[in-house]
């Protein structure tokens, strides 16, 4: 071990990111005792093991509920792992809870782009390409914005691309997969429905001049 490396950067450098001692100690290693940087280091290296475990059968899990403290949202959400074992650890159903937190808070359309209607795509799109002409944009940009308007909508419509409301510096994705790196099993979040009260009701509006007249029609 490098004299600059000692047993609290070590302690420390697991506490923040649970990973095993030797991954640390080579972490430190290679980022000359910077904290930080080997934080960062770790996470690069969890995110390409993550990779690696994506095709890997999961088929254990939990199914979750969350309601928020109005009783007015409720979600339940399945979140997928390849063992029992992982499926109760702490770090599995925390993961679980925020993510139903999430789609609570932040009311996502699907998990991933792949599940996005394609003609709902193409009508945003047309829709976004539009304004930008109305608005003078030059031809020769319009294209290019409107791929920003539409990856925009997926930031916004697809749960794994949307920005944690816990850490906005990642995302659910992000999230994601540096839990598979730290429990070292493929986990997929595969399916949530979230419920609004009220929500497909359409709501009486109440048309006070007939009330009045029918008040009066009965006198």
């Amino acid at each position: 071990m490098s004299n600059k490396i000692s047993a609290a950067d070590i302690k420390s450098l697991r506490e923040r990111t649970g990973a095993g001692l030797m991954d640390c100690k080579k972490a430190l290693a290679e980022c000359d005792a910077d904290i930080d940087k080997a934080i960062e280091y770790l996470r690069k290296k969890g995110l390409a093991a993550a990779a690696k475990k994506a095709g890997r059968l999961a088929s254990e899990g939990l199914v979750v509920s969350y309601i928020h403290s109005n009783n007015r949202v409720g979600v339940l959400l399945e979140v997928n792992c390849e063992t029992d074992f992982v499926a109760v650890t702490d770090d599995f159903k925390t993961f679980c809870a925020d993510v139903a937190m999430q789609i609570a808070a932040m009311s996502p359309l699907v998990v991933a782009r792949e599940e996005v209607d394609p003609a709902l795509v193409e009508r945003e799109r047309a829709i976004y390409r539009e304004k930008a002409l109305a608005e003078g944009k030059p031809e020769k940009i319009v294209d290019r914005i409107v791929d920003g308007q539409v990856n925009k909508y997926y930031s916004e419509a697809c749960l794994l691309e949307q920005k944690f409301v816990k850490d906005d510096k990642k995302t659910i994705e992000q999230l994601l997969k540096e839990l598979i790196a730290k429990l070292g099993e493929n986990i997929k979040i595969r399916r949530f429905t979230r419920y609004e009260l009220g929500e497909g009701l359409e709501k009486k509006s109440e048309d006070f001049a007939a009330e009045v007249a029918a008040q009066l029609s009965d006198r």
